[in-house]
């Protein structure tokens, strides 16, 4: 594992070291007030009787990326999923809470082992995990297992173009979580879970001050379960202490703690032969129990110092260190029609046996200035900032692989498995030279940005804003003796946006944005990949009832990229990035409350994400036409959620139910096997037993439907799960 750089531990100790030191203060009179939802605690102050010491409550810091503009007059939309309806519906990782957005579809999660979804059609790299920003730091890259939302307050799905300000990504969109911050007011809970399959869960929360200036919150979750896949065991653990503090009038800091350590087996579910899916039950395993199961761990460090500098202008000054590790192995059926009786009985299905073991760490630093100023009667809003990363993965992977087989071949030499009936304990070792990785990148990269939301009018703002980044990738390649030569990279990213407050209850937006993502790896010729280069326009609808009860948004957009990673036509078994694609749609969300107190939540998505070239696929070498679709993404996409609150005997239930509506998905590129759409339906409900205490119980997929969530290829399948429930009791004090 690379070792921590002396600056950057000079950074985090610079700015975590005060902040474990009380400090009393006077309240800021003029310390902003966020105008979006970013604040979670005021400073707040009342006249302190003679001889009394005056209590202080220390504000959050400001939201990243954000500045002083309210998410209505944002020209991009804008979806919210609270912590709390992440409780009601019983969702404890990231993709879970995502099958509520609109737009996002799951995609390959490394046999059940990372974050996988798209947004708007595109996933950026499938063999890696997808990215976000927590507390505005890149919390995804890297290999740390499934993200728990033990500590998330809330995740916000800023869809649309985005990359004037948080550079190198998606087109499609970033998902930002903001996880949970110490507050002034002692409150805690704890909660034990139980449900189908053996699962088992605990939670614990707790903030309070530890002075007046100063508070502390520490929360965590515990997992033991079982799967309706069989032999399948988990556990995982999760803790993510944090502390706040008031160092002077108009200055205060945060430091986080993340924690993670996770045991899943590997599993790339089922198959289906001839495009014929459900030949066995979805929760036969189809790799080794003997394997284990792969370890991931993450250890992260957050840190921002916040400072007022007159009215509303706020300075954030902000620093992250973040290790992840994934070892472990793991069976992957084999492609490779020659290796893999499966193509031809129907039954025997080869596996290579893959030994992998990744390291990652990622040093972030950044600076950042956003406030107000008039010039005539115009307002300006501005933000700007400079952020500097690197990025260091080391990886290594060896396997077996199964040779072509013939009449002499058995299922030892072929790590081989009956599907029909499975007989476990194959162990190979990999074979000598047969590295599928064994490299190390280093990524060095800056950017700075600047935004100007002009209120020009009462009902007119305009937004203009632009981000110049400089990337260095390193690429060593221990399997090669010519290197890779350095990439450096120079790219300029510019945003417009205009915003039409056309009455009271609608306003209309359009936005434009270009961009670039960074690839990992190299061409036939040891030459890194091109970044990948992005444009999006969208334009769209927001709208708020007069009463303030239902409030929503219509979005259309177009995206398109360049520089796709492709199969070389010329090199068999490399891959060059020439490839383009293209996405559209259409999207609508409307949330509030209807008539008789009942709170909704509905979405829609129409994605039309396909391939603007004719080209190779980079995995089987398959002719992939102009206008083919991408693998996993459906073209309709809906789901709604129903609550209500009941008064029984004086004590409150709350009741709801929920849908999911997922359209066909292509299930491998360049062929015509797709997955069938599925609806899902659950139900869920709490009672407030006493003041304290409350039992919340969830059915999930309510009738009990087969599907299938995602796949990679018609032999890497994942499985939905079938009818579960969940019984939760929580006590809060």
């Amino acid at each position: 594992m690379p070792k921590l750089h002396s600056l950057h531990r000079a950074l985090v100790l610079a700015f975590a070291a005060p902040a474990m030191t009380a400090f009393a203060a006077e309240p800021s009179v003029d310390s902003p007030q966020d105008v979006g939802p970013t604040r979670l605690a005021q400073v707040q102050s009342a006249p302190a009787a003679s001889g009394a010491t005056e209590k202080i409550e220390v504000s959050a810091q400001r939201q990243h990326y954000r500045g002083d503009v309210a998410v209505e007059d944002l020209p991009q939309s804008v979806q919210v999923i609270t912590g709390e309806m992440l409780k009601q519906i019983g969702a404890v990782t990231v993709n879970d809470a995502l099958d509520l957005a609109t737009g996002v579809a799951r995609q390959n999660t490394f046999g059940g082992l990372w974050d996988g979804f798209a947004i708007r059609g595109f996933v950026g790299d499938p063999n890696l995990p997808s990215g976000y920003l927590v507390n505005g730091f890149n919390g995804g890259r890297g290999f740390g297992g499934i993200r728990d939302t033990s500590s998330i307050e809330k995740i916000e799905i800023l869809r649309g173009p985005g990359s004037a300000l948080f550079g190198r990504g998606e087109p499609g969109g970033t998902v930002a979580i903001t996880t949970k911050k110490p507050q002034f007011t002692p409150e805690g809970s704890a909660t034990l879970s139980v449900g189908s399959y053996n699962f088992h869960r605990a939670e614990g929360d707790y903030t309070a001050p530890v002075s007046d200036s100063t508070a502390v919150r520490i929360n965590g979750a515990y997992e033991d379960a079982d799967s309706f896949r069989d032999t399948v065991h988990t556990k995982r653990a999760f803790a993510s202490p944090s502390i706040i503090s008031k160092l002077s009038n108009d200055t205060s800091i945060w430091y986080e703690l993340e924690w993670s350590r996770q045991e899943i087996p590997f599993d790339r579910g089922v198959v289906a032969r001839n495009g014929q899916l459900g030949i066995i039950p979805n929760s036969r395993f189809l790799s080794e129990p003997g394997d284990g199961p792969t370890v991931a761990k993450v250890l992260g460090h957050q840190v921002e110092l916040e400072h007022v500098f007159w009215k509303n202008w706020v300075l954030l000054l902000g620093g992250a260190y973040r290790t992840t590790k994934l070892d472990g192995i793991g069976e992957n059926p084999e492609f490779a029609a020659a290796r893999n009786p499966f193509f031809t009985d129907g039954q025997t299905l080869a596996r290579q046996r893959r030994f992998t073991d990744y390291e990652s760490t990622d040093s972030i630093a950044r600076a950042e200035l956003s406030g107000s100023f008039k010039t005539g009667i115009m307002t300006h809003h501005l933000l700007g900032g400079a952020d500097y990363d690197e990025f260091q993965l080391d990886r290594l992977q060896t396997r077996y692989r199964p040779p072509a087989f013939n009449a002499s071949s058995t299922l030892a030499t072929e790590n081989a498995i009956n599907i029909f009936n499975p007989v476990y304990g194959n162990f190979p070792l990999p074979a000598a030279n047969q590295n599928v990785f064994n490299d190390t990148e280093k990524d060095k990269a800056y950017g700075v940005y600047l935004n100007d939301q002009m209120d020009l009018t009462d009902a007119f703002k305009l937004r203009l804003g632009a981000r110049y980044d400089g990337f260095k990738q390193t690429i060593s390649n221990r399997l090669a003796v010519l290197q890779p030569p350095n990439q450096d990279v120079k790219q300029f990213s510019p945003q417009a946006g205009l915003v039409f407050k056309a009455s009271d209850v609608i306003s209309l937006y359009t936005a434009f944005a270009k961009g670039f993502r960074p690839q990992t790896g190299f061409d036939a010729s040891n030459h890194p990949f091109e970044p990948e280069k992005t444009t999006s326009a969208e334009a769209g609808m927001k709208f708020e009832t007069p009463d303030g009860n239902l409030s929503g948004a219509v979005a259309l957009f177009k995206m398109k990229k360049t520089n796709v990673l492709t199969a070389d036509p010329v090199n068999a078994g490399q891959t060059i990035a020439i490839g383009q694609a293209e996405s559209k749609g259409v999207e609508v969300d409307v949330s509030g409350r209807l008539p008789w107190q009942v709170q909704v939540m509905l979405s829609y998505a129409y994605t039309d994400a396909y391939s603007a070239s004719s080209v190779l696929d980079p995995d089987f070498g398959r002719v992939v036409g102009s206008g083919d679709p991408l693998i996993n993404i459906p073209k309709h996409n809906v789901s709604a959620l129903l609550l209500k609150d009941i008064d029984v005997d004086g004590h409150k239930l709350t009741v709801g139910a929920g849908g999911k509506y997922v359209s066909r998905r292509l299930g491998e590129t360049g062929t015509t096997f797709f997955l069938p759409g599925y609806s899902l339906y659950r139900l869920f409900g709490t009672y407030q037993v006493s003041k304290n205490f409350s039992v919340t119980g969830e059915v999930n997929n309510l009738f009990d439907k087969v599907y299938y969530p995602a796949s990679y290829a018609a032999i890497w399948v994942a499985p939905g799960a079938p009818r579960e429930f969940q019984l939760r009791g929580t006590y809060t004090f």
